[in-house]
């Protein structure tokens, strides 16, 4: 493996890949300028492994042979063997090297690629929720409700974008208002606490509105979340207009306590294709209230601007824009980068 101290720079052309638990995508950049040649998606169902999938979908029809691969993937990146969270693929940099003649290998958590995108995103591809402030060249926060709950960081120091990897998802979220007290005695538990992954993603909010049923008596109607979502955004069902509201106030208190750890004065940017579904819910007034009131800071809060990231393939470019221009981001590379 190279360490901190090795070139960051990657020999083109380089493939970069965004491998979530129900598609792979990848990209082939030919060389710092050019436009990427784009793959359809590959069902990572229909593969034993990310080699499989290469060999079979992506290197035959790639117009350049790749010399170098970036990898963004859901799950913790430990030793020279690394599993998918949700899904069965395993990621093998040496064995790509040694069968598929690649010469180095970069793996890097999936939201840290959101987060080298929300340093980079056009400002077509964010829709800003809120006062319309000019994001500040400042650190920054990603979070994205989807399978699960990523969050990363973004800080800005010595004229760089160091990404910062992070389990946000894990950490506990409570209860505040009247009705929030009667909700969560109800909601499903992991070892007796209620982490913010349990609420904030697609499973959550199903929870979130087994939940609200439970405690008013009623038998649940729905299972998926995209039910929920659409009869709440409709306002055509009483519980799922509430789970809907409820969900983005939690979203928005939740952002707002990410903010303040990171002095996020470069904002907060909604990843994921949850997010960018609900972008009417967030309009809503509950989503900025909530994120705004953490007195005595409400003052700072109200400047501090939330986008929902709506680039169709944000963490791709991400990659991408750290593939190019590898000085202008302090990614650690250590322990994560393999070369033949």
């Amino acid at each position: 493996m190279a360490n901190a101290s090795e070139s960051e720079t990657l020999a083109f052309p380089i493939l970069i890949g965004d491998i979530g638990g129900t598609n792979a995508r990848f990209w082939i950049l030919s060389d710092a300028k050019a436009e990427p040649q784009q793959f359809p998606n590959v069902r990572t169902a229909d593969f034993v492994n990310i080699d499989d999938a290469l060999a079979g979908e992506i290197l035959p029809n790639a117009k350049q042979k790749p010399l170098s691969a970036i990898l963004a993937i859901a799950g913790p990146i430990e030793g020279d063997e690394i599993a998918l969270t949700n899904c069965d693929w395993v990621v093998r940099p040496k064995t790509m090297i040694a069968d598929l003649g690649f010469k180095d290998v970069l793996v890097i958590n999936d939201f840290e690629a959101q987060a080298l995108a929300a340093a980079t995103l056009a400002p077509e591809y964010r829709e800003p929720i809120g006062p319309a402030h000019e994001a500040q060249i400042a650190s920054r926060v990603v979070m994205g409700p989807g399978t699960g709950l990523g969050v990363a960081g973004l800080l800005r120091a010595r004229d760089m974008w160091f990404p910062i990897p992070a389990e946000g998802g894990h950490v506990d979220l409570g209860p505040r208002s009247e009705r929030d007290l009667q909700i969560f005695p109800h909601i499903e538990r992991i070892e007796g606490r209620v982490a913010a992954e349990q609420i904030l993603c697609g499973r959550g909010l199903v929870n979130l509105y087994r939940a609200l049923c439970t405690a008013d008596g009623i038998e649940p109607k729905f299972t998926d979340p995209a039910d929920i979502t659409s009869h709440g955004l409709a306002k055509s069902d009483p519980q799922a207009t509430e789970t809907l509201s409820l969900f983005v106030t939690y979203i928005g208190r939740y952002a707002g306590d990410l903010a303040l750890i990171m002095m996020a004065k470069g904002g907060v940017y909604l990843a994921g294709g949850i997010s960018q579904k609900i972008i009417p819910a967030f309009r809503w007034p509950e989503f900025r209230a909530a994120f705004e009131d953490k007195a005595p800071h409400n003052g700072l809060m109200r400047q501090i601007p939330t986008f929902v990231v709506t680039h169709p393939q944000a963490a791709l470019s991400g990659l991408a824009a750290f593939a190019r221009t590898p000085d202008e981001f302090g990614l650690n590379t250590a322990g994560r980068r393999w070369r033949g």
